[in-house]
């Protein structure tokens, strides 16, 4: 992508998630924490899954990487949306925007292309058990992640490409809170139909083929559970699968409203309510949805940090500082 014919006159100005300034530190605590709460519950499933042997499986390689991913793909929006809000810093360069709308767009790719993975993980682990380890070995997760990545930054390319070749009117002002693609074609004075047609086509078939492949999954998931006779077992397997698929519908779904339809007529403030479910809400859930409801998860973190506590302790306690006749200072 070439960016050295665009001066700082070309430079955009981010309108931000609210006209009302009134608002602006309540939404920043608020963006704060659910941000600090995704980066934490992140790090803590990454962290768990590398120290705990037990836990060193497909279906937790498969939540790691998903881990990993959201850790960057919350980082490339929140923190410039908590910089709007408290600084008032809404001004961001063409090549700046480009490159925030290829990785947020790589990311969200991505995302789709693992949660599928981890999907055909689990009818594989439920409903053909005994292929599962030859199935699943190390090298076909390890193709299934590398294969997730390498396509996800490959989607991104081409609306990258196409939007970074568009011509943008005088009015700078991007309507939302970070470089989007809607916004960015609502700006653009060119003949953006084809553009705007390929991004639909390209968006239906990652989205709504993901989505399709992914509950095809969830379904045979559920009929081989109904099979259980255990009424614990059942209720169990449901429990997880619901919660999965509450996390996956509403990623697809709020994926979808914004980006699967050529023209909306949506105002600019649903389409930024909207978009703060899969960009800020969707990765502080995912941590929790998929690992810390988890005994296993749970249990091992309590392993790890009974195991570093007295560590912590025995080193607290040689840094204490040593006073010698403290009874003569008083």
């Amino acid at each position: 992508m070439n960016f050295a014919n665009q001066s700082s006159e070309d430079d955009f100005t981010v309108v931000g998630l609210l006209n009302v300034t009134d608002t602006n530190i309540p939404l920043f605590i608020v963006f704060l924490l659910i941000f600090l709460v995704t980066l934490v519950g992140n790090l803590i499933i990454i962290t768990v899954v590398i120290m705990d042997q037990s836990l060193q499986t497909p279906m937790y390689f498969f939540l790691t990487n998903l881990s990993f991913l959201e850790i960057w793909y919350t980082t490339t929006i929140v923190p410039k949306l908590l910089a709007n809000l408290l600084l008032k810093s809404n001004a961001i360069s063409f090549a700046g925007c480009i490159t925030q709308l290829f990785f947020f767009v790589s990311f969200g790719a991505t995302e789709c292309y693992l949660l599928l993975t981890m999907a055909y993980d689990r009818y594989i682990a439920i409903c053909k058990p005994l292929y599962y380890s030859t199935l699943m070995d190390t090298r076909t997760c390890l193709q299934l992640v590398a294969g997730s990545w390498v396509t996800g930054i490959m989607t991104a390319l081409i609306p990258t490409l196409l939007i970074s070749k568009l011509d943008f009117c005088d009015s700078r002002q991007i309507n939302h809170f970070f470089c989007d693609i809607p916004p960015l074609l609502e700006l653009s004075c060119s003949d953006i139909y084809l553009t705007e047609i390929s991004i639909f086509i390209l968006s239906l078939i990652v989205l709504f083929g993901s989505l399709v492949l992914t509950l095809m999954s969830y379904i045979s998931i559920v009929i081989s559970v109904l099979k259980i006779n255990s009424n614990s077992g059942r209720n169990k397997s449901f429990s997880t699968c619901g919660a999965h698929l509450t996390v996956v519908l509403l990623y697809y779904g709020t994926m979808i409203f914004m980006y699967v339809r050529p023209h909306s007529n949506y105002s600019s403030d649903m389409k930024k309510f909207v978009s703060v479910f899969y960009t800020v809400i969707t990765p502080g859930l995912n941590p929790i949805i998929y690992s810390l409801r988890n005994k296993e998860v749970r249990g091992s973190l309590k392993k790890i940090v009974r195991r570093m506590l007295p560590q912590l302790q025995g080193t607290a306690k040689k840094n204490l500082p040593v006073h010698k006749n403290i009874s003569c200072i008083f």
